[in-house]
């Protein structure tokens, strides 16, 4: 079955603006995704718990972006590639792009972790845009800087089990993306109009189709029809797992978060 999740405007003064999609009960185990747009500092060092935070750039993008974590991490996320912060029991990180003035095209992403994987030990992956695999298909260009397609794998093993596709379709075009059952699988359109499974889907914050689990193996057809398109597309299997927020912080549990939030009160997260 098909629904529709509603992306919302988000603006942080004339450097930051995005379209949010937040609708975890539709798009679990994805917690959340912004389609952003940053040109300056937008945010300061902040905690996260409970989730992963998944900054991957656009290879559109006029500059790269410094990560950096309270483990010691300091990262240049360059157009094209992933950074990927599972935040376990605690992190504390900030990023700005590294040319203020000039725009990085990206998606933040916020995966939820596994309630037995939320009190882990926090770490960080990068993946460097020479390394994300690429498909080429007629009429077609995908980019897996997470999980799987065709016969390409993404280098990353996330700790949680998750496909983003980076796919640009010529006009007039077609691609079938695989997804098995019992997985969750979301369009979110970056630029152009499309059909996905027959439907219409446009972007700048149009409602965004999600297919629900299925028992069975299926397929989502996309299609372009008036001119190429970019379109991303996520894939995860959901966790039957409660979600409790506290700002940015996500645990499965009352209990788990008030002790995250007692930590990082108490300076066991880290500082920048």
């Amino acid at each position: 079955m098909t629904t529709y999740a509603r992306p919302q405007r988000m603006n942080r003064g004339a450097q930051f603006r995005a379209f949010a999609l937040h609708a975890a009960e539709l798009t679990n185990p994805f917690l959340g995704i912004d389609h952003a747009w940053m040109s300056g500092p937008t945010f300061p060092a902040h905690p996260h718990a409970g989730f992963s935070a998944v900054s991957y750039l656009f290879l559109d993008s006029q500059t790269g972006i410094n990560n950096k974590d309270s483990l010691g991490g300091r990262h240049l996320i360059r157009p094209g590639g992933l950074h990927w912060t599972a935040a376990g029991r605690g992190v504390v990180h900030e990023e700005h792009p590294t040319e203020n003035g000039k725009t990085v095209h990206m998606l933040q992403i916020f995966v939820n972790l596994e309630s037995r994987k939320q009190s882990d030990a926090p770490f960080a992956l990068h993946l460097p845009p020479e390394e994300v695999p690429v498909v080429k298909m007629p009429g077609a260009i995908v980019r897996v800087p997470l999980g799987r397609f065709a016969n390409q794998q993404s280098p990353l093993c996330p700790p949680t089990d998750v496909t983003l596709l980076d796919i640009t379709l010529e006009d007039d075009a077609e691609l079938v993306v695989p997804v098995a059952g019992g997985q969750t699988a979301f369009v979110l359109p970056i630029s152009g109009t499309l059909n996905a499974n027959g439907e219409r889907v446009e972007s700048d914050g149009a409602p965004v189709p999600v297919i629900a689990a299925k028992a069975q193996d299926h397929g989502i057809s996309l299609q372009s029809q008036q001119g190429a398109v970019h379109v991303a597309l996520f894939i995860g299997t959901p966790l039957q797992q409660p979600i409790y927020w506290g700002g940015p912080m996500a645990m499965a549990s009352p209990e788990a978060l008030t002790k995250a939030m007692t930590a990082y009160q108490r300076g066991e997260f880290g500082k920048i």
